[in-house]
């Protein structure tokens, strides 16, 4: 019996192109308990094959997580082989909001831990005791709330595109890292604060919103079907976009525009620019973002080294990369030293469109540039530590540092020391230091401000 692909990527490809019918790209999960996940996996595959259903999907003894690509005509069909398990009874379909046939070309589906890699132990708390659902308009009424937090559960490459305004975005490659991180970042808010939180289709969320509970947080609230089915509630009820700029998916497309506003700049030329590509080099593959412009002059590669490899005899670069283990690198989303404009967010000549001010993130409507980050506050001294990776800072220029817990702070810097030593100007790469009356966090952003 067949329970794996039988064709290349390629040639799933050419069949699709060839049929000619239209298909549709959507997601779903559900946290269940499966007893035997190997058995659950292999009778998905057998029922999905035969519909032509492709996607990349996980299950465990949790549930199941699904990305897939179904053929329009077979919709019905295969909504009844989720109604054959009690669980996906009534299961909602978060339906792409742009279509692409080859969003998937092969039907995988892996037998996992965990449905979502969260590095949570759930024996120690109430996984269903979930925070409360709220549809689009509930969820844009709460963040006009100014007695409310919104945090972004998704990677700095997904949020760099596009997210809710006023949202707090940990600067994280998975989301295990952002559950300890936000949680000691909003120790001192866990009775007062409205704490909304989304993701991408609302399963990071669930999770996300139950350890919170467990952690003291009251009033918790999470964005039912994530980014995708608010898109689809405020497209249907013509209702105000919360959310700007792109909703990354991960699938061939990687990435649904939301909303006309460009958030992220191309991390080899700085230029506003929020389209994803991976790098050309097999050896590499790495995940960051590229304008048109070097797309061309850099033949989707994200540096020159890759570029070079590329240019060599295929039998050449299969030996340069045996051995080599890929993924680790292709897992630096966006973080390879080799790009130069790392940070993307609010760029200088565009802000983003609304500001909003709460007790927990005040936000100054003042043109800026994001230049560096911080890296360390030592207490005695009152000494803060600032990594410069875009542009320069030098004394007598006004400054923001931003952080979720900091707020907004404004200051003028006076001094300068760079490794150590006193200077005018420090350039990017520097590690700089100078006198704060207030503690830094890494959460913390330095901006310069412009004019």
């Amino acid at each position: 019996m067949q329970l794996y692909n039988t064709l290349s990527a390629e040639e799933r490809a050419q069949l699709i192109d060839e049929a000619g019918k239209q298909r549709l790209t959507l997601s779903f999960y559900a946290y269940t308990h499966l007893s035997d996940p190997k058995k659950f996996r292999d009778e998905l595959f057998i029922a999905w094959n035969a519909l032509d259903a492709l996607g990349r999907i996980y299950v465990a003894h949790e549930g199941i997580n699904a990305q897939m690509s179904i053929p329009a005509d077979h919709l019905e069909d295969f909504r009844e082989t989720l109604e054959a398990y009690d669980f996906m009874k009534g299961i909602r379909l978060n339906v792409a909001v742009e279509q692409d046939d080859h969003s998937f070309l092969k039907l995988t589906i892996k037998v996992r831990n965990k449905i979502v890699a969260d590095g949570l132990n759930d024996e120690t708390f109430d996984v269903t005791n979930k925070g409360v659902h709220l549809k689009a308009q509930e969820f844009n009424n709460l963040l006009e709330d100014p007695n409310t937090i919104v945090v972004d559960f998704r990677n700095h490459y997904e949020s760099e595109v596009g997210h809710f305004e006023g949202a707090i975005t940990p600067d994280v490659e998975t989301f295990r890292e952002s559950l300890p991180i936000i949680n000691e970042q909003l120790q001192d808010f866990k009775e007062d604060k409205n704490l909304l939180m989304y993701c991408t289709g609302g399963i990071r969320c669930e999770k996300a919103s139950a350890y919170f509970k467990h952690q003291g947080f009251k009033n918790v609230f999470q964005l039912e079907g994530g980014i995708i089915e608010y898109t689809r509630q405020i497209k249907e009820e013509n209702i105000e976009s919360k959310f700007i700029g792109k909703n990354f998916v991960f699938d061939h497309r990687l990435g649904e525009r939301i909303t006309d506003d460009i958030i992220a700049q191309c991390h080899q030329c700085g230029k506003p620019c929020d389209n994803h590509t991976n790098c050309a080099n097999d050896a590499c593959h790495l995940l960051f973002i590229q304008c048109d412009d070097c797309k061309s002059a850099m033949e989707n590669c994200c540096s020159t080294e890759c570029l070079e490899i590329t240019h060599l005899p295929a039998a050449e670069q299969l030996r340069l990369r045996k051995g080599l283990q890929v993924g680790n690198k292709v897992f630096r989303k966006g973080k390879s030293d080799a790009l130069t404009f790392k940070n993307s967010g609010d760029l200088p000549d565009k802000p983003l469109a609304k500001v909003e001010s709460t007790n927990i993130r005040q936000k100054i409507a003042v043109k800026k540039t994001l230049i560096g980050k911080a890296e360390h506050y030592y207490t005695k001294s009152k000494i803060a530590q600032f990594l410069i990776e875009n542009g320069e800072l030098s004394v007598g220029d006004k400054v923001l540092i931003s952080g979720p817990t900091t707020g907004d702070q404004e200051i003028e810097i006076t001094e300068l020391h760079v490794n150590g030593s006193s200077c005018e100007t420090a350039t990017m790469g520097d590690q700089v230091t100078f006198e704060l009356p207030f503690r830094v966090r890494l959460s913390d952003k330095i901006y310069k401000i412009l004019g």
